[in-house]
């Protein structure tokens, strides 16, 4: 079990928001917290530490007046760490590579496999031709529906019709490198894990799975590895020092590096 920090980038800025709240509709979001410091800081405080397998996350679409400013920040930090961050966040079979040559282990794809609320196997198929299996991470961000967990895309606001399970995630498995999971209902909110979901993820083991949302505090941290099984990788945000939390992001770095 490992800590794969992050750097969340909305705006232009390196933020921590509520994910439920994040919305295409004037760039709006409810935040937790605005660092000062530009992304290349954290990526360098990563790399000082040791830390791998993490990931940037550009929080703004394509079509946002503000994605240029967000798409800058994200290169300061590929530039600072190269090859020990991964990056989403409109990632598409054109654009894959240059993150790639940019510095980036891998791309982080969500909403250009998933269109319409149907999985397009087409468009993974294409990314893997341009980047290869081994630098794709597949983002499976969900919201609990009808007693079941529910892939969400276009920066978590639409449902897709994908239900998440083992069986699903094996299929999957075969054209990435590994997956990462926000539990969307409990990001940034510092309440506790969705326990269910956790537990269902650490039935899967045929890849590396990341698993984020509601870790607020160290008890819960020892909750989340006794129901993981200690066999997923976790991502602790707006609950950390250096994200305005309690939790020491020093003590959480050297315990659970690489």
């Amino acid at each position: 079990m490992k800590f794969r920090p992050c750097i969340d980038i909305h705006n232009g800025k390196v933020k921590q928001i509520i994910g439920g709240s994040l919305s295409d509709i004037q760039d709006q979001a409810e935040e937790n917290f605005t660092a000062r410091q530009d992304a290349g800081w954290f990526a360098g405080l990563y790399k000082k530490d040791g830390l791998k397998g993490g990931h940037i996350i550009l929080l703004n679409g394509v079509d946002s007046p503000f994605f240029s400013a967000t798409k800058k920040q994200a290169m300061l930090a590929l530039e600072a760490y190269p090859k020990g961050l991964q990056i989403g966040g409109g990632i598409t079979a054109e654009n894959a590579k240059e993150y790639i040559d940019a510095g980036a282990s891998h791309v982080i794809v969500t909403s250009y496999i998933f269109q319409d609320g149907c999985f397009l196997k087409k468009n993974l198929e294409k990314l893997v031709e341009v980047v290869g299996r081994k630098h794709i991470i597949i983002d499976l961000s969900c919201r609990k529906r009808d007693g079941a967990y529910y892939v969400v895309t276009n920066r978590w606001q639409q449902f897709s019709k994908e239900k998440l399970t083992v069986l699903w995630m094996e299929v999957l498995a075969e054209y990435c490198d590994g997956f990462l999971v926000h539990g969307v209902d409990v990001e940034g909110k510092s309440a506790g894990m969705e326990v269910e979901l956790v537990r269902l993820l650490s039935r899967f083991t045929k890849r590396p799975v990341t698993y984020a949302g509601g870790i607020g505090s160290l008890k819960d941290l020892k909750k989340f590895e006794e129901e993981s099984k200690g066999r997923l990788d976790f991502t602790i945000g707006s609950a950390l020092d250096i994200f305005g939390g309690n939790i020491s992001y020093g003590e959480i770095a050297m315990k659970y590096c690489d």
